[in-house]
């Protein structure tokens, strides 16, 4: 399997916040405490509507668009809806080429 790596940014600030179980840095504690979620299995959130939990707030704001089928991110481009930021990313790359990640092994 190929090894993606993201495109490096600009980001210049020294990662001060590290995960004691896997050695992942982080510039922000409140990071830190959501990535901390991965290794627990700390769900603190849960959907009203289905009782399904989830580790973050903004993972349960995305799911809840699934019973209400909100869909509040649209292209302006093509016009299409999502229910997600991360969708509308993805889609806006359909259109600009754009690929942020490249395989460090193939190029």
């Amino acid at each position: 399997m190929n090894k993606l790596t993201e495109a490096k940014t600009n980001d210049t600030r020294i990662k001060q916040y590290f995960c004691a179980i896997c050695g992942t840095s982080f510039n922000y504690n409140s990071q830190l405490t959501s990535h901390r979620r991965i290794h627990t299995e700390e769900k603190p959130y849960h959907c009203d509507i289905c009782d399904k939990s989830f580790s973050s707030n903004s993972t349960l704001t995305h799911h809840k668009y699934t019973h209400t089928g909100e869909q509040p991110y649209h292209c302006d481009i093509c016009s299409k809806s999502f229910p997600g930021s991360s969708d509308l990313t993805k889609r806006k790359r359909v259109h600009t080429g754009k690929k942020p990640y490249q395989c460090d092994i193939c190029g």
